[in-house]
């Protein structure tokens, strides 16, 4: 599979806004997007063993800051226990890398590549071919092709750049976050009975040829922005194509964006249920396929507190209900009457008697309280739900509790973002969508 001489690109230096407080470590700490803990791991390590698998040995990261930089290299290292090799940008062109397309630029000239990369975020999960990559590259002798995702006219409007295409496969235009009755207008054929349904958006992950991307970028206009602000979307691939060099279009099979908290849910319930073949792969086979659920072996045999029993005993009397769609990491302690679905939960959990989880993910060591109601929400690392079953507490809609948070018994939210090591009384009737930040806006809801 793939080509060895291919090497990947990781752009691995936004802050990671949208993603809050996932990318929390404490109010004024961020924690990089590569390392938001997705099924048991941290993300970036998911994306080098896909490309891996795929034949890329050789890496090139390139980071931003002394939080970013660090906390990376702490995970990846130099790529020894994942059996590749990793280089990291130097901090002190960190200026320059401003936009995904002048840090790519930047970079390819200071480690001097020629060959063929794939340059990829880390804050999306992909299902791909590099092979087909690969040959769609070579049949169009394209300076760049560009990874597709086949949306429909309502998934994009407002939200998804759309290109155009020609027959062979090139790209000949872009529309940028066009609306319904823009595109209806100017893709007239998916009106039609018999025309297509979907339309090509991009992915925001790119096979480049090294050596003719640095030539082609070698203009004026191009130098210019690269020292003031160039992404790849936005502003390289449109000026590319513009200039006439060759851009092609490759479909993936699917693209999982991390970016946000509705997404990072929706694509964690998809990976978990089988829609990521590679991913699937890697996470072994289930311990239960109907339902389908990974339970580590440490936590079968984990006793709860109060009744002395284990997990396995609790599963096969049907005291414990769980699936599909579950992962349950190592050392995890479950109560009677616990229901699990579509969830993912971290090392060391304790799930209290009476939980419900459902569409969430529990962060490792958190301790979820008697009698929780958690639905379609995150909760991170060390955060404790002191939850009973006179006021349990209720965490639905997109809420989000980001490291160490205290919630006490009573406490309602729904769509709230809670940053990390806050401590919440009994609070309720929260707008949706307030963000926690300190201990005063907890104040002005009690």
């Amino acid at each position: 599979m793939g080509d060895d001489s291919t090497v990947g690109i990781i752009l691995a230096g936004g802050r990671g806004e949208r993603a809050k407080p996932i990318t929390l470590q404490s109010a004024d700490y961020i924690r990089s997007k590569a390392l938001i803990p997705f099924a048991g791991r941290p993300l970036i390590e998911w994306i080098i063993e896909a490309c891996r698998d795929q034949g890329i040995r050789r890496f090139y990261v390139v980071a931003q800051g002394i939080e970013n930089r660090s906390q990376i290299k702490l995970v990846l290292g130099h790529g020894e226990r994942h059996g590749v090799e990793i280089d990291y940008s130097r901090a002190r062109f960190d200026p320059y890398n401003v936009g995904s397309g002048a840090a790519t630029l930047h970079n390819l000239e200071q480690w001097n590549l020629t060959g063929t990369a794939l340059v990829l975020p880390v804050d999306s999960l992909f299902e791909f071919s590099l092979d087909r990559l690969l040959a769609a590259q070579r049949n169009a002798d394209a300076v760049v092709t560009v990874a597709a995702v086949s949306r429909t006219p309502e998934e994009i409007a407002g939200k998804y750049g759309v290109m155009r295409t020609t027959p062979e496969h090139l790209v000949c235009g872009f529309l940028e976050k066009p609306r319904l009755p823009v595109i209806e207008r100017e893709f007239p054929e998916i009106t039609r009975p018999q025309g297509p349904r979907t339309l090509a958006t991009n992915a925001g992950m790119y096979l480049i040829d090294c050596a003719r991307l640095r030539l082609a970028a070698r203009t004026p206009e191009l130098i210019r922005l690269a020292q003031q602000r160039l992404d790849w979307g936005n502003d390289l691939l449109p000026r590319l194509v513009g200039l006439g060099h060759p851009v092609a279009v490759e479909p993936i099979a699917r693209l999982g964006d991390l970016g946000n908290i509705r997404d990072y849910l929706d694509t964690l319930g998809d990976a978990l249920n089988g829609l990521y073949p590679q991913l699937d792969r890697a996470l072994g086979t289930p311990l239960s396929t109907n339902p389908r659920y990974w339970i580590h072996e440490s936590s079968l045999r984990s006793k709860d507190h109060i009744t002395g029993t284990t997990l396995a005993q609790k599963i096969a009397e049907g005291s414990v209900v769980i699936g599909p769609g579950v992962r349950i990491g190592r050392h995890v302690e479950v109560g009677a009457g616990v229901r699990l679905r579509a969830t993912d939960i971290g090392d060391g959990v304790d799930l209290h008697e009476g939980a419900h989880v459902e569409g969430s993910v529990l962060g490792d060591s958190a301790v979820i309280g008697a009698y929780a109601h958690i639905s379609d929400s995150y909760v991170g690392p060390m955060v404790q739900l002191r939850s009973d079953a006179r006021a349990p507490v209720r965490l639905e809609a997109l809420s989000a509790v980001g490291d160490g948070a205290q919630l006490w018994s009573g406490t309602r939210l729904s769509g709230v973002s809670v940053y990390p090591r806050l401590r919440v009384p009994a609070v309720s009737g929260v707008p949706s969508g307030t963000q926690l930040t300190s201990s005063d806006d907890v104040l002005r809801w009690v």
